[in-house]
């Protein structure tokens, strides 16, 4: 990346770089062809972030899309307007009319563009310096030794530490995180006029978020590139935007600054849109349930007892066991009947491999107590018999659903398996638990594709209560969704609980829904629980500084309040591999009093 900063001019910062006029544009399916953006109008000032919020299907993708001409082919087409480039002397390209080959000079060049999901855009059988030093090399001409001196620049800019040594890495040798600050640095090592980041860091943990956002703000001061931001997060938003376009159904509903928008919406929708947004300190106070509340072990709905779950790794010449994953190193909780766990960390910190050891899914060793019952000392019948009483809904519902079967087949899957009820009976309990989730008897005909994202995590919810298991394990089960649609997910857990007394381990990296739907917090890192107490306690007084860290990291949905800075990320979370016989030091969890309790001296 050039050392020289391209500051923007004084002259040019007021100045349009892309102009969009009335642009619309169709997609060709099986029912013929629908516009999925209507008569989209829109102007990007040099050194300005431009976000474009709303939910799926309002045409934000589809929009970053015809700007890059990488419209799905042969189904997606421009079908009016324009879509102009300027250049610093006012000179302005129409994107629409240009070839396959004048595109590819212009992209990566003029406007680049972030994927949400970095393993999908990254070639997976490249090396990441391979990637990164064929792109300069194809746009500057430069050699392969200068290019290579770029793409090393380009990484430390993007404050990935070993810069070199990363060169030789794969994608897949990479956290999340890293990928994406990669695909940062190949957007940027060419110093775009325009850089359109849609969604690039829905898939991340908060703190990893809060040191990508940080990132494109330090790079858009120092290099004066204009940022197009689609998210559909509002407190990103908050954070980011200079100017905001709300989109709804392909047309745009609402436009203004930021603090215009937060402050005063006009339409309807984005008033929805800003209520939905989570909010830190708006959950109702709950009671402080902790595990010191004298309640007895059998009133319990799970009890765990030191959890262990850990993974050989095969290397060398011979394929020895030479490595160790301590994906969950000894933790300790209960769960009462009507009670919410949130379970929280970042990735990798073993919260999902706790979930699937309470479900029966992974081996592990300690003590996990169902109902009274001890899962180790259990036969095989029992063992099925208990396992009715824990339930699971993943994050992604389409990845949970069958396509070949009906959504009512699905839903009583369940039943089927364990006998339970007659065809009419396993049908008219179905027919009930889709009106209770929200969706109408007559669905249970349909495929899963024939609904939307919400709709099928609502059929994942209807399948889970099919048995009137005691306990759900809700992992990540709203993270994929919409704001609008996560809300009314978590109101329809809500009125469940209340209607069931059903309990939830609710598993997230979010702690803006965490402190909406929890009784009591468990923050796990590396494989330990770090911090336990009621949501209260660990909200309002967080003891242990990595749960700290996680609380401040949340963005806010207000622009008065801001942050100057995110919070740096020191270093990257160590890995949980260890060498075979390296032993991981037991944290000791001090009380705090209450049910309050958080390791200290680390």
């Amino acid at each position: 990346m050039s050392q020289s900063l391209r500051e923007v001019p004084s002259a040019l910062a007021g100045e349009a770089v892309l102009e969009i006029a009335g642009l619309s544009v169709s997609v060709r399916g099986e029912d013929g062809e629908r516009e999925v953006v209507s008569g989209l109008s829109l102007s990007l000032k040099r050194g300005e972030t431009l976000c474009i919020a709303g939910e799926s299907g309002s045409g934000k993708s589809m929009t970053a899309l015809a700007i890059m001409q990488l419209l799905p082919q042969p189904a997606g087409r421009i079908a009016g307007g324009t879509i102009r480039l300027r250049d610093e002397d006012g000179s302005a390209v129409e994107l629409t009319v240009l070839d396959e080959r004048r595109m590819r000079d212009i992209r990566g060049d003029r406007i680049a563009m972030i994927f949400q999901e970095p393993m999908t855009s990254l070639n997976p059988v490249l090396s990441i310096g391979r990637q990164l030093t064929e792109s300069i090399e194809a746009h500057t001409g430069v050699s392969q030794t200068e290019a290579k001196l770029r793409a090393v620049a380009a990484l430390k800019a993007v404050r990935i530490s070993e810069a070199e040594s990363r060169l030789k890495q794969f994608p897949h040798e990479l956290s999340g995180g890293m990928r994406q600050r990669v695909m940062i640095a190949m957007a940027l090592a060419l110093e775009p006029d325009v850089l359109i980041a849609d969604e690039p860091t829905t898939a991340l943990d908060v703190t990893v978020q809060g040191e990508v956002l940080e990132l494109l703000r330090d790079l858009q001061r120092q290099h004066g590139t204009s940022v197009i931001l689609i998210t559909h997060d509002m407190g990103v938003v908050a954070e980011m935007a200079d100017r905001v376009i709300v989109m709804r159904n392909g047309r745009m509903v609402e436009e203004g600054t930021t603090a215009a928008i937060f402050a005063r919406p006009q339409a309807a929708y984005t008033r929805e849109l800003l209520a939905a947004v989570p909010r830190i300190g708006s959950g109702a106070r709950r009671r402080a349930s902790g595990e010191s509340d004298g309640a007895a072990m059998q009133d319990k709905v799970a009890v765990v007892k030191d959890l262990q779950v850990r993974f050989d790794l095969r290397g060398g010449f011979f394929g020895r066991v030479n490595r160790r994953v301590h994906a969950v190193e000894g933790i300790s909780f209960s769960i009462a009947p009507n009670e919410t766990l949130a379970l929280v960390g970042e990735s990798g910190c073993g919260k999902s491999t706790t979930a699937k050891a309470l479900a029966g899914l992974v081996p592990y060793s300690g003590r996990v107590t169902i109902g009274g019952r001890e899962l180790s000392r259990l036969g095989r019948d029992e063992r099925k018999a208990v396992r009715r009483d824990v339930q699971m809904v993943f994050q992604d519902p389409y990845a949970s659903l069958d396509p070949r079967m009906r959504v009512g087949e699905l839903v009583a899957e369940p039943l089927l398996i364990h006998s339970i009820g007659s065809k009419e009976e396993r049908r008219e309990r179905v027919a009930a638990l889709f009106e209770r989730v929200g969706l109408s008897s007559e669905q249970m005909e349909l495929y899963p594709h024939e609904f939307s994202g919400g709709q099928r995590q609502r059929i994942c919810i209807a399948r889970a209560l099919a048995l009137r298991p005691k306990l759900i394990i809700a992992d990540e089960s709203v993270s994929a969704l919409d704001v609008s649609v996560q809300a009314r997910v978590l109101d329809l857990l809500k009125e469940l609980q209340r209607e069931f007394g059903v309990a939830y381990l609710f598993i997230s990296h979010d702690m803006a829904v965490v402190e909406n739907v929890s009784d009591r917090v468990a923050v796990m890192y590396l494989g330990q629980i770090v911090e336990i107490g009621s949501r209260d306690q660990v909200f309002s007084n967080p003891r242990h500084p990595y749960t700290r860290r996680l609380i401040e990291a949340v963005p806010v949905p207000d622009p008065s309040l801001r942050r100057t800075r995110f919070a740096r990320l020191e270093r990257e979370i160590p890995s949980a591999t260890r060498r075979i016989g390296e032993s991981v030091p037991k944290l000791v969890l001090k009380d705090f009093g209450g049910g309050h309790f958080a390791a200290v001296g680390d």
